[in-house]
C-alpha cells in the first residue's frame, strides 16, 4: 500500500492495495518503450506456486484459500495483460487474463463466461476544470480491503482471511471519485452488487468511500450497501471496511485492517461476520523483504466459510525480488480453528492447516 492512491496497480514495489475509492493517479512513462503503443500503455504478469499442504488433503486443496488453493502441485496462479489509456478527459482500462484467481474471482458470476476472463473492463471521463472528479463505468475491483488480486500487489503471497472470505472482488456499474483538499479523497458507486455483472435481483448496492492521507499514513473506509440475495430485494448486505497503513520509515510498513458483515434474513434475523489482520513489512536490503501477518475471523453465524467457527492464521513471507521484473517468495503459513474444519488425509477433519509455498511472479510495465 501506497500513499498513492489509485483503483487498482501492479506495482513495481510491492505494497498492499491502495485505497481504492480514488480516480487512477497519472501513469508514469515506462522506461522501456515497448510498453506503450500510442496512447495504450501495457503491463502484465505471469504467477505460479508450489504448496506443500502437511495434513495432505485427499482432495489436493487448502481450505480457507483463494487463489493458493491447490495442495502439494504446480499450479497456475494467474496470466494477466492489461490496456490502460489515462481519462485527458476520456480513458480506459481492460485487464484480461485467467488461472485459479480468475476462476474464484468469477465463481458466482451469471454472465457468460467470456466475462470470466475478465478482471477490469472500464471506461472513464474526467473532465477538464472539474476539480478532479472522475467518472467510471463498467466492471472494476473493489475498494475495500487491504489487498488486491495480483500478488505482487501484496506483502505477502496467500491472501488474508478477510480478504478471500470478508468482502467481495468487484463490482459493475458506475462509480465517481474526487479530491477534496490536500488529504480527503471521496467517492460514491452504484453497482448491481457483489461479483456480478449481471445482476441477481432488481436492486443496486452502494459503495461510499473516504479516504485521509497524510505523509506518513493513510486511513481508508468504505462502506458498502444493498440487496444481495438471488430474485429478492429484502434481506440487505451491509459491510463496513477500513484500514489504517503507516509508513514511519522509507523500509518499514504496516496495516490494520478491520471489517464488519452483516445480512438480515428474509423475515427475521441476520448473520455476521467480523475480523481483523495486521501485517508488517521489513526492507532488510534492496533484494530482501520480511512480512509477517497475523488475523482473526469470526464467521460467527456461518456465512462466509459454511461452518460456525473462529479462525486465526499467522503468516511469514520472505521476498527476494530479482531486478524489476522478477520476484520470488518463501511462505509459511498457519491457520486454526475452533472447529474441525480442515481436511486431513482421506477424510478426517483438523482444527488446523500448515502449509509452505513458494511462488514466482514475472511482471512487466510502467512503474504506478
Amino acid at each position: 500500500m501506497t500513499a498513492t492512491m489509485s483503483w487498482s496497480q501492479t506495482p513495481a514495489t510491492p505494497s498492499p492495495a491502495p485505497p481504492a475509492n480514488q480516480a487512477p493517479a497519472a501513469t508514469t512513462a515506462p522506461a522501456d518503450p515497448p510498453y506503450v503503443l500510442g496512447p495504450v500503455t501495457f503491463s502484465g504478469l505471469v504467477d505460479l506456486y508450489y504448496n506443500v499442504n502437511f495434513n495432505h488433503p485427499a482432495s489436493g486443496f487448502n481450505q480457507l484459500r483463494n487463489f493458493d488453493q491447490k495442495a502439494n502441485q504446480f499450479s497456475l496462479n494467474l496470466v494477466k495483460l492489461t490496456a490502460e489509456h489515462t481519462p485527458d478527459p476520456l480513458g480506459f482500462r481492460i485487464d484480461l487474463g485467467f488461472g485459479r484467481s480468475f476462476d474464484t474471482i468469477h465463481a458466482a458470476e451469471q454472465a457468460p463466461s467470456i466475462f470470466r476472463y475478465l478482471e477490469q473492463a472500464y471506461v472513464s471521463v474526467k473532465p477538464k476544470n472539474a476539480g478532479g472528479l472522475q467518472l467510471d463505468f463498467g466492471e472494476f475491483v473493489t475498494p475495500a480491503g487491504a489487498e488486491v488480486i495480483e500478488t505482487n500487489g501484496n506483502w505477502n503471497y496467500s491472501r488474508s482471511l478477510l480478504f478471500a472470505w470478508g468482502i467481495p472482488y468487484y463490482h459493475f456499474g458506475a462509480r465517481a471519485t474526487m479530491p477534496v483538499g490536500k488529504h480527503f479523497n471521496g467517492g460514491v458507486s452504484l453497482v448491481n452488487g457483489w461479483n456480478n455483472v449481471e445482476d441477481n435481483n432488481s436492486g443496486k448496492t452502494l459503495i461510499f468511500s473516504g479516504n485521509v492521507t497524510g505523509s506518513k499514513a493513510t486511513w481508508s473506509n468504505n462502506y458498502i450497501v444493498g440487496p444481495e440475495k438471488s430474485g429478492t430485494n429484502e434481506g440487505k448486505r451491509q459491510l463496513y471496511d477500513t484500514t489504517l497503513l503507516l509508513t514511519p520509515h522509507p523500509k518499514a510498513s504496516m496495516y490494520v485492517n478491520f471489517d464488519y458483515g452483516h445480512e438480515a434474513n428474509i423475515g427475521t434475523g441476520s448473520q455476521h461476520w467480523v475480523g481483523v489482520a495486521g501485517a508488517a513489512r521489513f526492507q532488510a536490503t534492496s533484494i530482501f523483504a520480511l512480512a509477517p501477518r497475523i488475523e482473526w475471523f469470526n464467521d460467527a453465524d456461518g456465512f462466509s466459510t459454511g461452518t460456525k467457527q473462529k479462525v486465526k492464521e499467522f503468516t511469514m513471507t520472505g521476498e527476494f525480488k530479482m531486478g524489476d521484473a522478477f520476484l520470488t517468495r518463501l511462505e509459511y503459513r498457519r491457520d486454526w480453528s475452533d472447529a474441525a474444519y480442515f481436511e486431513r488425509g482421506t477424510g478426517g477433519t483438523h482444527k488446523s492447516q500448515t502449509t509452505l509455498l513458494v511462488g514466482l511472479v514475472a511482471y512487466f510495465g510502467p512503474k504506478k
